[in-house]
Order: C-alpha cells, then sequence, then structure tokens
C-alpha cells in the first residue's frame, strides 16, 4: 500500500466511523491484514487507515524495537476500530517523534503520559483500555491521523524539528554505517 505524505489532502481530513457490517466483511478484514504488512514493512510502530489513502478510522499500534525506534517496547499488534479517548492525563512528556507520512524529519512532541481509551477489537467487540508511556504515545500520534493532524501540528517551537538522520546521531546515539564502494568490474 502506498503511504500517503505530509501535504496530501487525505491527512487532514478526519477518518470516518466503520460500521460493525463492514468489520464483519472479508475484505475489511484483508483491508486489516494489508496495513498492518504495510506498517511492519516501512519498521512503523503504528499506521492509521488515512495514512494509505483510506477514510475509515482504523488504526494499529505494534510497539517493537526497530531501526526507526531502537529502545521501544515490545507489544503484539493491537487493531483499534473507532476509537476514542476517555480521559488521559493532566502529567505531560516531550520526546521524539517520526511519522511514516512525515519522513525524513522527527519532531518533539508533548503528549499525555498515560491515556485512557475505547474502541472496537479486530471483530467488532468493544473493548476499554489504558495505555502508558511510549505505547500511550503511538496511540496520540496514530489517532491524530484519524482526526486530521501530523506530529507537526503540536510543534511549540521551530528548534522542535529535526533532520532524521540528525535525529540518529546526535538523540538515539546511532551510527550511521559506511557505505562500501563495491567494485563489479573487479578493477
Amino acid at each position: 500500500m502506498k503511504i500517503a505524505q505530509v501535504g496530501e489532502v487525505v491527512l487532514r481530513t478526519p477518518a470516518k466511523s466503520v460500521s460493525q457490517t463492514d468489520i464483519e466483511t472479508a475484505a475489511f478484514q484483508e483491508f486489516v491484514d494489508a496495513l498492518l504488512g504495510t506498517m511492519e514493512e516501512a519498521n512503523g510502530v503504528g499506521i492509521a487507515a488515512p495514512q494509505v489513502f483510506d477514510e475509515r478510522a482504523v488504526m494499529i499500534i505494534a510497539s517493537r524495537p526497530g531501526p526507526r525506534y531502537p529502545n521501544a517496547p515490545d507489544m503484539e499488534p493491537l487493531v483499534l476500530i473507532n476509537p476514542k479517548v476517555i480521559q488521559s492525563s493532566e502529567d505531560t512528556v516531550k520526546d521524539w517523534e517520526g511519522c511514516l507520512s512525515v519522513p525524513g524529519l522527527r519532531g518533539f512532541i508533548r503528549r499525555a503520559t498515560w491515556v485512557e481509551i475505547e474502541y472496537l477489537q479486530r471483530d467488532g467487540t468493544p473493548a476499554t483500555q489504558r495505555l502508558d508511556g511510549f505505547v500511550a504515545r503511538i496511540f496520540l500520534h496514530e489517532f491524530d491521523h484519524l482526526i486530521g493532524k501530523t506530529w507537526l501540528d503540536h510543534i511549540e517551537l521551530n528548534t522542535d524539528i529535526m533532520a532524521e538522520s540528525v535525529w540518529r546521531k546526535e538523540i538515539a546515539g546511532i551510527d550511521e554505517p559506511k557505505s562500501e564502494i563495491k567494485n563489479d568490474d573487479n578493477r
């Protein structure tokens, strides 16, 4: 699936609720599988349907360590349909976020430290849950996509934006591998 890039109208358009009837279709379940595959292929820890040009209120959060978030906690992917925030902490913390739809940049974004949510599970069953720390941050980031926002809407200072390559080196302490010059003609 193609990932929408910042500036595309779909990322500014609020998502539409998914009906119980739609959730039960094979086409919807195949879409969720494809959405998960797209997120994993892009090394993301979350993705929302509008990011793949789909107007439905569906998102997946799946924290795990990887190249984009080497210190992320590990969790099984969680599909959230028609999610809503019930309550969030008054306490906030700023931390760095990236986005599959805003490639090459990171933002130092203020988010609630925990969030209590309600949503429909993949089978349409209602659920409520409290998410904390980095997982709450992922949820709030993906939820923004369902309400027509990106992390860029939360920037407090222009110095809170950094190139991904600089963030990896200066903040995450990840040295980029040196490229090797390959000589295919054996000279």
